[in-house]
């Protein structure tokens, strides 16, 4: 799970996508049974990192973004 540094909510973000990106930008997310998160975006399922959120992430509550530490 990931929690925001600046208005510390917890998996409260929503995905950006590159303006330049082509596919259809269909985003949806879950949680497994290990209580982790997956993503899934245009066919393909994968378990976001720190890394990840920090590139593509932005808060939903305060729209920070590169703000996010693992909880």
């Amino acid at each position: 799970m990931f929690r925001c540094r600046s208005c510390k909510s917890i998996d409260k973000y929503e995905l950006i996508f590159n303006p330049d990106y082509e596919g259809k930008k269909e985003f949806s997310q879950e949680t497994d049974k290990n209580g982790e998160l997956i993503f899934h975006v245009d066919g393909y399922t994968f378990k976001p990192d720190l890394a990840f959120m920090n590139s593509h992430a932005v808060c939903r509550y305060c729209g920070n973004i590169y703000i996010w530490d693992y909880e």
